[in-house]
């Protein structure tokens, strides 16, 4: 018998003043079995930066055609796709083609190996952003999940503060490639 998904239940206020974004979302995530809480609050991150009406959670892991998160217009076309994590350089090319936006928000202790290692090939991709977590910063966020959370991230001049009854933290990051969220 295949073990199911773990459902958590997310309430996020986002306070974006960079982007003049202020909005309340009432989100559901379903954790994969071979998932961490790291990476479905690096996830909840990804969409906390990029909130807007459009943006969706798809597949993830559980599918190679479907990223972590994405906006599509009423086209149907995927405009920006996001990843978490360390995806494989071609799933980044192929993404590269069919979205307009490719942000990979990549963490842990190989990202820098990871980056090392696919910097070159993926350097050519002009709508590809990379971005790198520090691990303090994941784990971190990791101690703020919770089946049910009620989340409130700020974003003012690019400092990003990610708050709940757990307690609360500032999120590093640095920009491997790209422009942090630059216009779609």
């Amino acid at each position: 018998m295949a073990i199911k998904a773990t459902i958590f239940k997310a309430t996020l206020q986002v306070a974006d003043m960079d982007r003049h974004y202020y909005a309340e979302h009432a989100l559901t995530l379903a954790r994969h079995p071979s998932e961490t809480d790291e990476r479905m609050m690096v996830r909840l991150l990804a969409f906390a930066l990029y909130a807007g009406d459009a943006l969706a959670f798809g597949k993830g892991m559980s599918s190679d055609d479907e990223p972590d998160l994405w906006q599509k217009d009423l086209t149907g076309a995927i405009k920006h796709w996001i990843e978490a994590g360390l995806p494989d350089e071609r799933v980044i090319r192929k993404a590269s083609g069919r979205a307009g936006r490719v942000t990979i928000i990549c963490y842990g202790r190989s990202a820098g190996i990871w980056w090392n290692e696919n910097r070159d090939k993926l350097q050519r991709l002009n709508n590809l952003t990379v971005i790198r977590l520090p691990m303090e910063t994941t784990l971190a966020l990791a101690a703020l999940a919770s089946r049910t959370m009620q989340l409130q991230c700020t974003i003012q001049e690019g400092h990003i503060m990610v708050t709940s009854a757990a307690g609360m933290t500032e999120i590093g990051l640095e920009v491997l490639q790209g422009g942090f969220r630059q216009a779609a």
